[in-house]
C-alpha cells in the first residue's frame, strides 16, 4: 500500500515494487561486459578539496560496439551512491569530466561514458536507440552494482541516479524508463518527444535536424534506418507517419508511465531545439505516475544566453543528496523556478538575472488572460520555392551569446517580409503584464492548394510602434492539412516568461515561411482571420523574487546581431570540435587561417589569415610592431578568447576554451601574483594545489633547476628583486613541465645581466625537446635565444622560418631598388642559379644566397632584369631584417 500524502517527497527507500516496471532490455542481461585498458589519475583541487581518482576502461557491449568510459571516486573508502552522467550531442565522456569530478567529491561514485559514434566510443549513432544506447546504460548499471564502492538497494541492484544535458538528459530519462534500478534523475535542456520537437505540428524543423546530422559527423554515421529518414524527409520536406514512428520509439515519452523517480527537470528559455513545452510535457507524465517533479526554467537553452552552470550544479548535487543519500536536509529548490532578466548592469554591459518562484508548477496555461486582437480577414503568399523566409530563431548559433537573449534585453532580429504574413494587433496593455507560459489562440485559415503551413508568433511593441521584440525568439509551426475549403485552427504558441511593460502592444504575426523549417514549394495564397481573443497564461502565483544570481550573460550589441544574421544567411554553421588530427600529434603547434576582428561589428581585423607551424625544440620568436596581434594570438592560442576564422592545433587538437589539451600549456603572461609573505617555493607548491593536478605531476624540482632560483626559494617573494620575480614566474609557468610554453614579453623590467638569465633558462627549458613561445620587443635577445620565427605585422604573417634564413650571416644581402619590385620578377629572381631565396620589401628586395651564389653574380643578374638597382649591401642584424621586412612601422 502506497501511505504516501499528495505533494509527498518520495522517502529514500525504494519505490514501491508495484509501481516499478520490470527491467525490460533483455539483451543487456545477457551481454558480456569486458572493461580494458584501465588507467588511473589522481588530483587536488585545493587544501581542502579531496583528491579524484579516475579510472579509464574500455566495455566490450557484446555485438560488437566497444564503450569508453571513466569512473570517478574520491575520499575513504566505503559505500557510496553512484551517478551515471551522460554527455550532449556531438560531444564525449570528456564534457563532463569537471562536473563527474566534483560530484566525486561530494561522494558519489561517478560513471561517464562517450555515446555510441562519439568520442573513443563504436557504433553507429541511434538517437538513444532502446537496444543500443538506452541497453547501454543497462549494462553500465551492471557494471556498478559490482564495484565495491558503490552502494546496493540489493544484490545487483546499486544506488544510482542519472543526470546530464540535451542527448545525455534523453538518456537519463530513457535509463529510468527502461531500467527500474534508476533511483532519481535531473535532465536539462532535452527533449520528451523526439519526433514532436523535429516535427512539431507535422512541420520538418529543417535547420536543427541539419544540425544535429552534421554534429553527428554526416548521415553515415547513424543507424542506416535515421539516415534513410532523415534523406527521406530532407528531401520531400514533409515528415511521415514512418519518420514520426522511428522517433517516437527513441523517445522518453514512449515510456512516460514507467518514468516513476525523483525527477528534477531543467530546461531552457532560448530553446528553439527542445523549447519548455518538452519538459512540461515530462513533467506531466511523471507526476501522474506518482513521483515528485521539480522543475527549473534557466536563462540559457541551445541558442545560446546563460547556462547557470554553477547554480544548475548545485540544484543538482542537492537533488541527489535528498533522493540518493537520504539527506533530508539537503534544500533542493522550490517546484518550480524560473530566471528572469532584470536589465543590464550599466557598469559592465551584462543582463541582472533574478529568480522567481512558485510552491508548485504552474505548467504552460496558468492565470488565463484574455487580450482582444483587431484586424481583418488578411490573405497572403506563400511564395514559390518558399523563399525569401522569414528570421525568427537562428539554429546553430547559440554558441556566439544566444541571439534568443536580445529579446529578454529589448532588441529585435525577426525579420518577416511584406506580403507574407498576417498581423493582428492588441490595445496598449494598461499595466505591465507578465506572460509565463504558452498563449493560445483560435484563427480560421485557408488556402488556395493544398497544406496550408504557418508559423504563429506574438511580438512585444514599443509605444512607438517601431520596436518589437520576439521573445526567445520562437515561433509555432503548424500544418493544416487541405486547407481550401478552410478550418478553424487554435494555435499553442511557444511557452516564454517575458513582462511586456505599460504602454506595449501584443502583435500576432502568422507568416507563411520561417528560416528554420520546411514550407511548401508550391506557390499559395493563404487567408486568415480571427476567431478568438489572445489569451495569454500569467502564472499568479510565480511572485517570490530570489536574490540576483552571479551569473554571466554575453550582451551582444545590435551590430553584432546584424553580422550573426548575416553569417548565417551565407551557410554558416555550428560544428562540433574537430577530432584530433593524428598526422600532428607530434607537432606542438599549428596555426591554419586564423583570424580575429576587433569587433563583430567591424572590417577590422586584429589577426588576419595567419598560418604558421611549430615543431618540438624550438625557441620561437613572435615579433611585430605594437598593434600586430601578437598578443590577441597568444590569447587564442591559451583558448582566452575564440577566433572567427581559422583553427588553431596543439598536438593535434583543436584549441577551445577548456580544451584538455591546454593542461600541456604553460603559460608566462604580464606577470604573476605571488603572496609577498610566502617564500617563493610556498608560492609554488599553493599555485599547483590550485591547479587540482596531484603533487608529483608538478616536477617542481626540475622546473626550479630550470629557472635557476638556487637559495632565493627559500626567502620571502617581498625581498626578491625584478628579475628573481620575474624567473619566479616562467618557473610557476613550467610546473608540469608543459610541452609548450608560452612567454609574453618575459624580460620586461629586467637588466642587461638579468635579460642574460632568462635566456639562458628559455635555451635550456628547450634543450629536453620542449618548445617555447616567446613573444618580446627587445630583438638583440631574440636573435640570440630563438632558434625561429614569426613576423607579424597589422595581424598578417609577414615572415617564418629559422632565424639564420631571416637574418641572414653573410649569405644574406638587402638589394635597394628605384622602383618596387612585382611579384612576378621577384620569383624569376628567386629561381636564379646562386638565389636560395627573394622576399619584396617596401626598400626593395631581401635575397638570400645559397653556397654558389656572389654579390656581383647577382647583380649581374638583376642588371640582365632590368631590374632597377640603387645599392646592395650586406642585411646581417634581425633588428635590419626586422625593420625591413614591417616597412619602419615598428
Amino acid at each position: 500500500m502506497d501511505l504516501r500524502l499528495p505533494g509527498s517527497r518520495w522517502p529514500r527507500s525504494r519505490r514501491p515494487l508495484s509501481r516499478r516496471p520490470r527491467r525490460t532490455i533483455t539483451a543487456a542481461a545477457a551481454a558480456v561486459v569486458v572493461l580494458a585498458g584501465a588507467g588511473t589519475w589522481s588530483a587536488v583541487a585545493s587544501d581542502d578539496a579531496l583528491a579524484v581518482t579516475r579510472a579509464d576502461r574500455v566495455m566490450s557491449t557484446g555485438d560488437g560496439v566497444r564503450i569508453d568510459t571513466s569512473y570517478f571516486t574520491a575520499g575513504p573508502g566505503g559505500r557510496r551512491p553512484a551517478v551515471l552522467l551522460g554527455h550532449g550531442f556531438g560531444g564525449s565522456k570528456d564534457d563532463v569530466r569537471e562536473q563527474a569530478e566534483d560530484l566525486a567529491r561530494d561522494g558519489y561514485a561517478v560513471l561517464t561514458w562517450s555515446a555510441r559514434g562519439f568520442g573513443g566510443s563504436t557504433g553507429k549513432i541511434g538517437l538513444n536507440d532502446p537496444d543500443g544506447e538506452v541497453a547501454d546504460v543497462s549494462r553500465l548499471i551492471d557494471w556498478l552494482a559490482e564495484r565495491p564502492e558503490v552502494e546496493l538497494d540489493e544484490d545487483g541492484d546499486p544506488r544510482v541516479g542519472m543526470a546530464g544535458g540535451s542527448y545525455g538528459g534523453a538518456i537519463a530519462l530513457l535509463g529510468a524508463g527502461y531500467d527500474d534500478r534508476v533511483d532519481a534523475i535531473a535532465p536539462a535542456i532535452t527533449y520528451f518527444d523526439l519526433a514532436e520537437a523535429l516535427f512539431p505540428n507535422g512541420v520538418f524543423k529543417k535547420l536543427w535536424a541539419g544540425v544535429f546530422v552534421n554534429s553527428g559527423g554526416g548521415c553515415d554515421k547513424f543507424e542506416p534506418a535515421l539516415c534513410a529518414m532523415y534523406e527521406r524527409v530532407a528531401e520531400s520536406g514533409v515528415p511521415d507517419a514512418e519518420a514520426r514512428e522511428l522517433l517516437e520509439a527513441r523517445s522518453p515519452s514512449a515510456v512516460a508511465d514507467r518514468i516513476d523517480v525523483p525527477t528534477l527537470l531543467v530546461q531552457g528559455q532560448t530553446d528553439s531545439l527542445f523549447p519548455l513545452g518538452q519538459a512540461d510535457a515530462a513533467a506531466r507524465a511523471i507526476r501522474a505516475n506518482g513521483a515528485p517533479v521539480d522543475v527549473d526554467w534557466i536563462a540559457g537553452g541551445h541558442d545560446g544566453g546563460d547556462p547557470e552552470d554553477d547554480r544548475v550544479r548545485d540544484r543538482v548535487r542537492a537533488w541527489f543528496d535528498r533522493y540518493l543519500k537520504d539527506d533530508k536536509g539537503a534544500d533542493t529548490g522550490p517546484a518550480f523556478r524560473v530566471t528572469r532578466t532584470g536589465g543590464v548592469d550599466s557598469t559592465d554591459g551584462r543582463a541582472v538575472l533574478n529568480g522567481a518562484s512558485a510552491d508548485t508548477y504552474p505548467g504552460l496555461t496558468n492565470g488565463g488572460r484574455s487580450i482582444p486582437l483587431t484586424g481583418r480577414e488578411q490573405s497572403f503568399a506563400n511564395p514559390a520555392g518558399a523563399g525569401p523566409p522569414a528570421i525568427s530563431s537562428l539554429p546553430g548559433l547559440g554558441g556566439s551569446g544566444g541571439l534568443a537573449r536580445l529579446s529578454s534585453l529589448g532588441v529585435g532580429v525577426s525579420l518577416d517580409f511584406p506580403g507574407q504574413y498576417a498581423r493582428f494587433e492588441s490595445a496598449p496593455v494598461g499595466d505591465d503584464l507578465r506572460i509565463t507560459g504558452s498563449p493560445t489562440v483560435t484563427v480560421h485559415v485557408e488556402s488556395t492548394g493544398g497544406d496550408a503551413v504557418l508559423f504563429g508568433k506574438v511580438y512585444d511593441v514599443g509605444p512607438d510602434g517601431r520596436q518589437q521584440v520576439l521573445p526567445s525568439q520562437l515561433v509555432t509551426p503548424v500544418r493544416v492539412e487541405d486547407a481550401e475549403a478552410g478550418e478553424d485552427v487554435t494555435l499553442t504558441l511557444p511557452a516564454v516568461d517575458h513582462e511586456v511593460r505599460e504602454g506595449h502592444r501584443l502583435r500576432l504575426v502568422l507568416s507563411s515561411t520561417d528560416l528554420g523549417y520546411a514550407s511548401p514549394a508550391a506557390p499559395a495564397t493563404y487567408t486568415v482571420s480571427l476567431k478568438s481573443d489572445l489569451t495569454v497564461p500569467t502564472a499568479p502565483g510565480v511572485t517570490t523574487a530570489a536574490a540576483p544570481l552571479p551569473a554571466w550573460v554575453v550582451w551582444l550589441p545590435v551590430a553584432g546581431a546584424l553580422i550573426a544574421l548575416a553569417l548565417l544567411l551565407t551557410g554558416r554553421r555550428r560544428t562540433t570540435a574537430p577530432a584530433p588530427d593524428p598526422d600532428l600529434a607530434d607537432v606542438p603547434l599549428q596555426i591554419t587561417g586564423l583570424s580575429k576582428r576587433y569587433t563583430r561589428s567591424s572590417d577590422r581585423y586584429a589577426v588576419r589569415d595567419l598560418s604558421f607551424r611549430v615543431e618540438k625544440g624550438q625557441v620561437l620568436g613572435l615579433l611585430g610592431p605594437n598593434g600586430a596581434g601578437k598578443t590577441t594570438t597568444l590569447r587564442m592560442l591559451m583558448g582566452l578568447i575564440k577566433p572567427d576564422g581559422g583553427e588553431i592545433r596543439v598536438f593535434g587538437h583543436a584549441i577551445r576554451p577548456g580544451a584538455p589539451v591546454l593542461s600541456r600549456v604553460g603559460a608566462f603572461v604580464e606577470g604573476a601574483g605571488f603572496l609577498p609573505h610566502l617564500s617563493g617555493r610556498e608560492n609554488l607548491e599553493l599555485y599547483w594545489r590550485a591547479t587540482g593536478r596531484p603533487p608529483e605531476d608538478a616536477h617542481l624540482e626540475e622546473a626550479l633547476e630550470i629557472a635557476g632560483l638556487g637559495d632565493a626559494l627559500a626567502r620571502a617573494v617581498r625581498t626578491y628583486s625584478q628579475g628573481m620575480r620575474q624567473r619566479l614566474a616562467i618557473a610557476q609557468a613550467m610546473l608540469g613541465l608543459p610541452d609548450l610554453l608560452i612567454l609574453d614579453e618575459p624580460t620586461n623590467g629586467l637588466d642587461p645581466p638579468q635579460i642574460r638569465e632568462m635566456r639562458e633558462v628559455m635555451i635550456r627549458y628547450a634543450a629536453a625537446g620542449r618548445t617555447v613561445i616567446v613573444s618580446s620587443h627587445l630583438l638583440s635577445e631574440v636573435e640570440q635565444s630563438c632558434t625561429h620565427l614569426v613576423v607579424m605585422d597589422r595581424g598578417q604573417l609577414v615572415q617564418a622560418g629559422p632565424v639564420q634564413e631571416i637574418v641572414g650571416s653573410g649569405d644574406t644581402l638587402l638589394v635597394g631598388t628605384v622602383a618596387p619590385v612585382d611579384e612576378p620578377v621577384a620569383e624569376k629572381i628567386a629561381a636564379l642559379p646562386g638565389v636560395a631565396s627573394a622576399v619584396r620589401t617596401d626598400e626593395g628586395l631581401l635575397v638570400r644566397l645559397d653556397a654558389d651564389g656572389t654579390a656581383p653574380r647577382l647583380v649581374a643578374e638583376l642588371v640582365r632584369l632590368e631590374v632597377p638597382v640603387a645599392s646592395v649591401g650586406p642585411h646581417r642584424r634581425l633588428e635590419d631584417a626586422f625593420l625591413t621586412l614591417i616597412g619602419g612601422s615598428a
